[in-house]
């Protein structure tokens, strides 16, 4: 049987998945929407108001102001229609922020209003750039979204018409955008390069269009004689394709604006001590509004009884609900962030205290939970975009976790060591006659890391370097 989240579970965990910029943001839009919210920083406070319930209890709601009760004298059997759980919820998930691939697409949304001046086309359009992945690719095929534009949206339309549309949106800036693979996202923007007076770049195009699988396997040879060309030709038409954008959706020019790292943590070593802080713009100091709870008093007392004052205290208690729940859900991630920032540190002291990499040791989602009494999930939404500043720089929580290797002496370590082996040996290799993976796999064997070949390979693709023979350099 699942577990139904209650909202303030819900408001908990998507404040927990926030990094400090968009958590600000969204402090602010709560302290907008809320007037029984307050920022303690920015607003007066009373002589007479005793702050020392300001996070969070319940003296809105004690003895001397009733609320249930009042409801229920004033002629209410239920909670007068309201949904106060529902409507909350409603709100905490229109108020989420867009992801990053939102600006972009708004940028292209733009250009299609520029474009398409019949409602129809527009709207068709509009539907594929939001088809458009986040890397600028368009993968699903034309049939497949017709289909949903009919069962989904009771528009008919055919592939045709959408291809027709497409080509128009893949000449959007950046070039290369909207192409459905590699090869398509090449070309266009060697079409948009190609102004007939470099003969390079003419080259390049018939190379991706005629020699594509040649070329992605740098069988240089075959390509020379298929094409009938030199050396030197074909090294200015490859001069050409490795100026192009694999990704253009990732930096194009209607991608988000240049985003600054906030570290959500500051950790610092000091005579041999390690203190762990949080970033204070991740710490409001948020109240209960004063005059909203006077104000629920003074309705209590008013000795009226009509439908109008029914509906006021119902909006007054959501609004002081909706206000406590906020401030319980911001202290909740504060106090889950900190306990799991030092569990992290108290695993990698020796990294905080020397900045070696290869002092790091094995550390996977688990063993954090574990030692902080959470779900794996729960530590997986703080690792997740947040970053720490240390004496050594700055870095994002996930590298600090990784899974361990047993050396030939029984001493776990870090597969990030492995990696950085890896990396080391691939980067000072002799690109005319580059390290394959069995070679690599005797050269971590001669360092005391008996590693399967097979595994060699996993740890060079994450690291997102290609296999040996398309490392080759002419």
């Amino acid at each position: 049987m699942l577990q139904k989240l209650s909202p303030q579970q819900i408001q908990f965990i998507k404040l927990l998945q926030l990094n400090t910029q968009d958590f600000e943001e969204k402090v602010e839009q709560e302290l907008l929407d809320n007037p029984a919210l307050e920022d303690n920083r920015s607003e007066s406070v009373d002589d007479n108001y005793d702050n020392s319930d300001d996070f969070g209890d319940d003296d809105y709601l004690s003895n001397d102001v009733d609320v249930d009760e009042l409801l229920r004298a004033n002629g209410s059997d239920d909670d007068g229609g309201f949904r106060l759980n529902e409507d909350y919820s409603g709100d905490e998930q229109r108020e989420m922020p867009l992801a990053s691939q939102g600006s972009f697409q708004e940028y292209l949304v733009e250009q299609a209003r520029a474009t398409f001046y019949n409602e129809e086309d527009l709207q068709l359009a509009i539907h594929l750039i939001n088809s458009i992945e986040e890397d600028g690719y368009l993968r699903r095929e034309l049939r497949s979204i017709v289909n949903d534009l009919a069962f989904n949206e009771n528009i008919i339309t055919t592939e045709e018409h959408l291809e027709r549309l497409l080509i128009k949106i893949q000449n959007f800036d950046p070039a290369g955008i909207a192409a459905r693979d590699l090869q398509e996202c090449l070309l266009l923007q060697l079409y948009k390069k190609d102004y007939g007076d470099n003969p390079a770049i003419t080259l390049a195009e018939t190379i991706i269009s005629e020699q594509m699988e040649a070329f992605s396997k740098k069988h240089y040879d075959k390509i020379k004689r298929s094409l009938k060309i030199d050396d030197q030709q074909l090294k200015d038409a490859i001069a050409e394709i490795v100026k192009l954008n694999p990704k253009p959706g990732e930096t194009g020019a209607g991608s988000n604006k240049t985003q600054y790292i906030v570290p959500d943590f500051i950790v610092t070593g000091t005579n041999g001590e390690i203190e762990v802080r949080l970033n204070s713009r991740n710490a409001p100091e948020l109240r209960i509004s004063s005059s909203y709870a006077e104000t629920l008093r003074a309705y209590e007392h008013s000795g009226k009884n009509d439908k109008n004052l029914r509906d006021a205290v119902q909006y007054i208690k959501q609004k002081l609900d909706g206000a406590k729940w906020f401030i319980d859900s911001v202290k909740q991630r504060q106090n889950t962030l900190l306990s799991t920032m030092h569990a992290i540190v108290s695993r990698q002291k020796e990294f905080f205290e020397e900045g070696d990499e290869t002092c790091l040791k094995p550390m996977i989602l688990k063993d954090i939970a574990l030692q902080v009494n959470l779900d794996i999930s729960t530590i997986s939404r703080v690792a997740n975009s947040k970053y720490v500043e240390t004496d050594f720089g700055i870095f994002p929580l996930k590298f600090f976790f990784s899974e361990g290797i047993v050396t030939e002496e029984g001493e776990e370590v870090s597969n990030r060591e492995i990696k950085k082996i890896l990396s080391d040996a691939i980067g000072a290799e002799n690109k005319k006659k580059p390290l394959t993976d069995e070679a690599l796999m005797e050269l971590l064997k001669e360092k005391g890391y008996n590693i399967a070949r097979r595994t060699v390979a996993k740890y060079r693709e994450q690291l997102n370097i290609p296999v040996a023979r398309l490392r080759k350099e002419l």
